[in-house]
């Protein structure tokens, strides 16, 4: 055993390390070193003479399968590294299943469509059914098969499932299960898999395919999983079932840090680890190497709020640091300006802008921060923007490629059949598309057989049609031949797309051209990486597979700009959180739901746990919504936060002394109107407490005023709840509704034509 192997390990770290054999479950809390504590025990497995090809390890980005596996090859050797099954779930099981995609109906070289190629073929499903497209959005319904397929439910069982049909018609969409059917049909018919597939093709690959599943469990002795609490019913699944009968099975994850459910992760699978594997050893990494002291005690503090955990006490040597700042702002046009120039602040301090991120709770609050960036000439990038492989002119060449490997892929079909322009106009498309529903074939099949379609088609048509058919087979035959890059190149000359891209002299026609230089100039970076030639096929899996934040560019020195959960897995030396405020983080769709705002506190306690020496919270007493300034009361997270680790901040010269920055984005003869208008909610907010103790049985009586009168941003009075401040004022009399905060510190929803209530001073 090679001793270096546990250089610069704590004793819990070694412990988990060094045990080899049976179930492990390892709680990794933030920046606790866990990356490392799986490298290590990978290369601790190899050093015992453990064959690499024996070792199956799952991660969810491949940037960190990527990194682990250039660790390990550092500590043995690139030679044994390269052995190793290490990748996402999804890159994993799409390479066992086109070795296996026989035994479930499919060909090894089908296609994987991504979530835009996904929507685009439920769009036009949607639209053949004749459904209003109004009530079924493509990212609605979208969403509703993938939950679906990740609890392992077909399109033939949701169909059967009558609670369904009951909780489609309520949300107004009582035809999901006819989409779902026609779409599985249609994937299955263009030999074509999503994301979800992947998985769901797999747990009925092992299912009815016995001798198949005893194969991989043979093979795969040794298995390892990174952010466990991560993982949904069916990668569980698959877990399980290829950990049998051995258990030779080591998980890593945090419950604290379980933040998307919306996924269909299951933080129950964290939690019912031991009754699964009851002889499991547990391992808990409690030392964060990332933050102070400050920041880590003061997310301990938060997080131990919830009440369903896995107990551990997170603790950190590092200093002591400076406490968490607290910055309130009347209006969110003010919160930018004033986190634009905290950041500035920091800059002038000798940090780097790489350094600062600035965390939202929602994609919407990215357009005000973005602007004060910009006003004050700060460089920055949104995260999780368009990336480089959906830009339109790179979909369009990588669908040629597509076609050439799977020529039955309907959607890449669809988009290049008529790009560039050879005649061959939407019309056309859709009458190939109907004729191959009727007769039951694949697009492709009436593209071989066009000519006995004459019926159908004019002549010249036809002639078009087979000149396409004609290019599509020339690209096709060389497949065997030409490596990725050569083949690329040719498709992009043959097809037109050369030319085309390069006759656009706009700004925007350069960059599109440019950017199919970059697809190029990636393929043969690709291509000359690899020892042994690499196919087309090969090229165009490993993009189907990228995820979100393996196509980020972190090289530049930008201020990042990031939704929290596309934070998770990355660190920052200072982090901004902001807009903390209740209906919106928590956010409005959790609160009521315990669970809900259990898991709405993880993702607080991620944002303050991505930072290494600095924490600022900020959040606005009003904020525009749908157009209209509402007032905001400050999170309940911020008050769970232990009052001695935060320290609060006078922004009052934001509002009270305009300059050349603020009077940018507004005129501040309005946001002084708002303010005082916001003064008046402050007063509310420090009275909130104490009035929380008051008596209501002393509201005095009253003649409530015609409720058609009752106005957004005044104060109220009503018989039970007492004094309170009307937030907002939705819908149209008599069935408008009103949002009202309490001094007793409830806030009620009432129906404004019986609320009975009478506006007060």
């Amino acid at each position: 055993m090679n001793n270096t192997l546990f250089d610069g390990l704590n004793t819990e770290q070694k412990n988990a390390v060094e045990c080899m054999n049976g179930a492990s479950l390892v709680i990794a809390g933030a920046g606790s070193g866990k990356t490392r504590v799986l490298t290590c025990r990978i290369a601790n497995l190899l050093a015992h003479n453990v064959p690499a090809h024996v070792i199956l390890s799952l991660t969810f980005t491949n940037k960190a399968a990527r990194e682990m596996k250039e660790r390990i090859a550092e500590m043995v050797g690139e030679d044994i590294a390269r052995n190793l099954w290490m990748g996402t779930f999804h890159s994993v099981f799409a390479k066992i299943l086109r070795f296996e995609a026989h035994h479930i109906g499919f060909t090894s070289n089908f296609t994987i469509y991504d979530t835009q190629d996904s929507r685009s073929l439920l769009g036009k499903i949607i639209s053949d059914l004749k459904l209003e497209k109004d009530a079924y959005k493509p990212a609605a319904v979208q969403s509703t098969i993938s939950k679906a397929k990740n609890n392992l439910i077909t399109a033939q069982t949701y169909s059967q499932n009558t609670d369904n049909h009951k909780r489609d018609a309520y949300n107004k969409m009582p035809e999901i299960h006819a989409i779902y059917t026609q779409y599985q049909n249609r994937c299955k018919k263009a030999d074509a898999m999503d994301f979800d597939d992947l998985l769901m093709y797999t747990n009925i690959l092992f299912r009815d395919n016995p001798a198949v599943l005893q194969k991989y469990q043979k093979r795969f002795q040794y298995i390892l999983v990174d952010e466990y609490q991560d993982t949904n019913f069916s990668q569980y699944l698959i877990v399980k079932k290829l950990a049998e009968p051995q258990n030779n099975v080591c998980v890593v994850g945090d419950d604290a840090q379980s933040i998307y459910s919306f996924r269909g992760a299951k933080i129950e699978n964290i939690f019912k680890f031991s009754s699964d594997y009851p002889d499991s050893k547990l391992f808990k990494l409690e030392q964060n190497y990332r933050s102070t002291q400050t920041i880590v005690d003061a997310a301990n503090s938060l997080i131990k709020k919830n009440t369903k955990q896995i107990p551990k006490h997170t603790f950190s040597e590092q200093e002591l640091g400076n406490k968490i700042s607290l910055i309130e702002f009347a209006t969110d046009i003010e919160e930018g300006i004033g986190v634009a120039r905290e950041i500035k602040n920091l800059v002038a301090d000798s940090e780097l802008y790489k350094d600062i991120a600035v965390l939202y709770r929602t994609n919407a609050q990215s357009r005000i921060l973005e602007e004060a960036l910009n006003k004050l000439h700060i460089p920055c990038q949104i995260y999780g923007g368009t990336s480089f492989f959906q830009r339109k002119e790179i979909k369009d060449i990588l669908s040629y490629v597509r076609v050439c490997v799977n020529p039955k892929d309907e959607e890449a079909i669809s988009r290049i059949i008529n790009f560039p322009t050879r005649g061959i106009g939407q019309t056309t498309v859709q009458k190939i598309v109907l004729l191959a529903e009727r007769t039951n074939i694949s697009v492709w099949d009436v593209i071989s057989n066009i000519e006995l379609a004459g019926d159908v088609f004019n002549k010249g048509t036809i002639k078009r049609i087979i000149e396409f058919r004609e290019l599509i087979h020339s690209f096709r035959k060389d497949l065997s031949e030409a490596d990725a890059y050569a083949l690329l190149q040719r498709i992009v000359e043959l097809s037109g797309i050369y030319s085309f891209l390069k006759s656009d002299t706009s700004i925007e026609g350069k960059n599109k051209f440019d950017n199919m230089q970059e697809l190029l100039n990636g393929a043969k970076e690709f291509t000359d990486e690899e020892e042994d030639e690499i196919s087309l096929a090969d090229y165009l899996e490993k993009i189907a597979l990228l995820t979100d934040i393996d196509s980020e560019d972190d090289e530049f020195n930008k201020v990042t700009l990031m939704t929290i959960h596309s934070a998770k897995g990355l660190e920052f030396g200072h982090c901004f959180i902001v807009g903390l405020e209740e209906n919106l983080f928590p956010s409005q769709m959790s609160i009521g739901r315990p669970k809900d705002v259990e898991e709405e506190r993880r993702l607080f306690y991620v944002a303050i746990t991505r930072a290494k020496m600095s924490v600022h919270l900020t959040y606005a007493l009003s904020r525009r919504k749908w157009g209209n300034l509402t007032a905001s009361t400050v999170s309940r997270f911020v008050e769970e936060i232990d009052a001695g680790f935060i320290t609060e901040k006078n922004t009052s010269r934001f509002s009270s002394q305009p300059t050349q920055e603020s009077t940018m984005f507004a005129n501040f003869t309005a946001l002084r109107k708002e303010k005082s208008q916001n003064d008046r909610f402050a007063q509310f907010k420090r009275k909130q407490s104490a009035a929380a103790q008051s008596n209501t049985s002393s509201i005095p009586q009253f003649e409530p005023d015609n409720p058609r009168d009752i106005k957004s941003g005044t104060w109220v009075l009503h018989a039970k709840f007492g004094r309170g401040f009307v937030e907002s004022i939705s819908g149209t009399f008599p069935d408008s509704t009103a949002v009202i905060n309490f001094e007793n510190g409830e806030q009620k929803r009432l129906l404004l034509k019986f609320a009975k209530l009478k506006e007060v001073s």
